[in-house]
């Protein structure tokens, strides 16, 4: 049911979600409480049955943290990136990786991307 709203919703719902659970992971950890994560629910008019929501947090925890990760999160309503879309990250981290050592500090993510 979630799944379905979120996607009538389009991605500016998921994006926005996104900058809240950062906004509220002061830990800066990546994950977040049962109670923010139903908070952040309510706030975006995403609010689950609680029947519904015992269900959802199970199959979100499922190792049984107490702690919700955003990105188990989105895989979970959005499922995994298609192989074309796939591609496109793997190319487009090739770009990144200019010393071809496999991994990209975020000083040169810095020099090519600007999120604002």
């Amino acid at each position: 049911m979630l799944r379905e709203t979120l996607s009538e919703r389009g991605v500016r719902v998921i994006t926005g979600l996104g900058k809240y659970f950062r906004q509220l992971d002061k830990s800066r950890n990546g994950f977040l409480s049962q109670a923010d994560f139903k908070e952040a629910l309510k706030l975006f008019h995403l609010e689950v049955p609680e029947g519904d929501f015992e269900s959802l947090w199970l199959i979100l925890d499922h190792s049984k943290t107490d702690k919700v990760d955003y990105g188990e999160f989105i895989r979970a309503l959005v499922g995994e990136m298609n192989e074309y879309r796939k591609a496109f990250v793997r190319k487009a981290y090739m770009k990144l990786d200019f010393n071809k050592t496999g991994s990209v500090p975020m000083i040169d993510i810095r020099k090519c991307y600007c999120a604002k």
